[in-house]
């Protein structure tokens, strides 16, 4: 009997701790966040790049998450990934002059768009576009470019301007 009882203490404690793994993993993953359309508006902006730049990306302002990324997509006709986001209904008050960048979280991190507020006194509305945007700064494009200009020797046979002497 006293088996049977400690055999149902361990089945229990290793159910809690799958429940306990799985909603980690749902909360790591931002899957655990329902879309409904319902909970905020809608915006876009175009980037040149967006380097990795996933679906369910956090938007932040201030270091403050304020909406997520509801989908990257390519546009045939300019040629720009158009990055479509849901900013939670609270912040219905982001300048129509705001500006994006897709910024990277630590050195190897996964990436996110940064807002930066603008100055004026019309708000983003639902559909609305960001017009100022800056695009990913890819690593590799900055390692290959300082490799590139060591290569050519450097800053010594270039003149402030950039060209060669």
């Amino acid at each position: 009997m006293h088996s049977k009882t400690i055999e149902i203490w361990v089945g229990i404690f290793v159910a809690l701790g799958l429940a306990s793994l799985f909603l980690l993993a749902m909360k790591v993953s931002n899957l655990s966040e329902f879309e409904t359309g319902a909970e905020g508006y809608r915006i876009t902006a175009r980037f040149q790049n967006v380097g990795s730049l996933k679906p369910r990306a956090a938007v932040s302002m201030g270091g403050v998450r304020i909406g997520r990324v509801t989908s990257v997509s390519f546009d045939k006709k300019s040629y720009e990934a158009v990055v479509e986001m849901r900013i939670d209904r609270q912040y219905d008050t982001l300048p129509d002059d705001t500006s994006a960048s897709i910024l990277t979280a630590g050195l190897l991190g996964e990436q996110y768009v940064g807002l930066t507020p603008g100055g004026s006194d019309d708000y983003l509305a639902d559909g609305g576009q960001i017009e100022l945007t800056q695009s990913a700064l890819v690593l590799e494009e900055v390692v290959s470019r300082f490799l590139f200009d060591k290569a050519e020797g450097g800053d010594k046979s270039r003149d402030e301007s950039g060209k060669k002497k």
